[in-house]
């Protein structure tokens, strides 16, 4: 079964907690934090795979979640990380998150991190400093990346075969290449993109018959646009008419038509082949090409029989020359990512001072843009890259932890606005979906 299209709700693994553990050996008395971190959450990473031609496998397996990073211990002992899960997609496949393209595979391996999994939670080790002996705090891991990622394939191909059913396209391809596509005498016997590879003086040519398109398929008549996207990677357009057509000018209009309401096939580069022109009159067929000609007088048209292999050699010289001509021109990146930042965490260390390196100082200004605080009816919102990046790995059970981050806010400036906006000790704060109260000494 042929599925081009899919929808999947991703879940990659949340990072392990921190360990709150202190060092406890006979003649060493206070030994101090010795609690290791948690372990980083599994990344989902597609894979781009020559062999899989199909996201039938993701349409029938709509939550794909990857595995969890493992809690801290004593002793400094850090928590395993949890696997990655790597998903084979087929060469062709674009993913969405929100509408926006994170990741477009082109060549067979090529990797992309999809969804990242949470980093490991710090253990009380790392919060020692000379003016915290005895931490208690610990992180929870950050949870990993979740959402609905949405999927399409779109063949990748050098030609792609363009033409109103029945114009003979898959008989070429099945003459030029190994593809064996269903052929027969009446309309739409392909339903699916059929790909083929064609030799030519040494040279290969990838060719993707496309199912037939009808007059409206760029306003999604029929199956329209579910054909459409698989011309849109295709260095070069084989539009193919049939000879016994009524009016070959019209038949060629209604593609063109199509093409040029769909994204921006009309700019690529064409070669029109009139297709079964076995036993057909000349006087007939330079009546068909004049016709074509009519509509686009610079159009570049070959008269050619499948069955009879007539003017097909000539034909794949010609668009191998111009397929030749747009790699030379092309600067098209082979596979284009959208990484999400995930970087290691920062800790309280590069706000109060303890951190040893040395830091640069943002602007109470520049501090202050980068987050923002709301006010609701029974609560204050407040949002930030990182002062959220703190809250989620904050552990409401451990008061330590909370006032850890209180404390983070009142570095920040935050707790200031909070006060100007009529927070009160009670007042419920909320940072990227944990909530908790003010107190008086913050």
């Amino acid at each position: 079964m042929f599925v081009d299209t899919a929808k999947v709700n991703l879940k990659a693994g949340d990072g392990g907690r921190g360990a709150v553990s202190f060092r406890h050996e006979i003649y060493i008395p206070k030994g101090g934090p010795d609690g290791g971190d948690g372990g980083k959450g599994g990344d989902i990473i597609f894979r781009a795979d020559k062999n899989t031609n199909t996201l039938i496998d993701f349409r029938f397996s709509p939550i794909i979640t990857a595995e969890n990073g493992k809690n801290g211990s004593g002793q400094r002992s850090a928590g395993r990380s949890g696997k990655d899960l790597i998903l084979d997609v087929p060469i062709g496949t674009v993913v969405y998150k929100d509408g926006v393209l994170i990741a477009d595979f082109t060549k067979d391996g090529e990797e992309a991190i999809i969804a990242h999994g949470g980093a490991g939670g710090f253990g009380n080790a790392h919060f020692k400093s000379s003016t915290r002996q005895a931490p208690i705090i610990a992180e929870v891991g950050e949870p990993g990346e979740e959402f609905e990622a949405e999927l399409e394939l779109k063949s990748v191909a050098d030609v792609g075969l363009v033409g109103l059913p029945n114009a003979g396209k898959s008989t070429f391809l099945s003459v030029v290449s190994n593809a064996k596509p269903e052929i027969a005498d009446y309309p739409f016997t392909t339903i699916t993109p059929n790909l083929g590879v064609a030799t030519i003086d040494g040279h290969d040519l990838l060719i993707a018959d496309i199912p037939g398109l009808i007059e409206g398929a760029a306003d999604g008549k029929g199956l329209g646009h579910d054909f459409l996207r698989h011309v849109e990677r295709t260095k070069v357009l084989l539009h193919l008419v049939d000879v016994y057509s009524d009016d070959a000018g019209v038949a060629y209009a209604t593609i063109r038509h199509e093409l040029e309401s769909y994204s921006d096939l009309s700019h690529r580069p064409e070669i029109v082949a009139l297709t079964k022109c076995e036993g057909v009159d000349d006087e007939i067929i330079n009546m068909q090409k004049a016709a074509i000609l009519e509509k686009n007088p610079s159009a570049i048209i070959y008269a050619v029989s499948s069955a009879a292999h007539r003017g097909v050699t000539e034909l794949l010289r010609a668009l191998m020359e111009q397929v030749s001509k747009e790699n030379a021109d092309s600067t098209h990146t082979d596979i284009t990512i959208l990484e999400h930042s995930n970087t290691t965490p920062e800790t309280d260390a590069d706000l109060d001072g303890s951190n040893p390196l040395p830091t640069i100082s943002l602007s109470p200004d520049a501090i202050k843009s980068t987050w923002k605080v709301e006010k609701t009816d029974d609560k204050f919102i407040v949002t930030g890259e990182k002062i959220e990046k703190f809250a989620r790995r904050t552990d409401l059970a451990n008061y330590a932890s909370v006032n850890r981050l209180r404390d983070i806010m009142k570095k920040l400036g935050i707790r200031a606005e909070l006060t100007n906006l009529g927070a009160e000790p009670n007042s419920i704060i909320s940072i990227a979906g944990k909530e908790f109260t003010l107190v008086e000494d913050y």
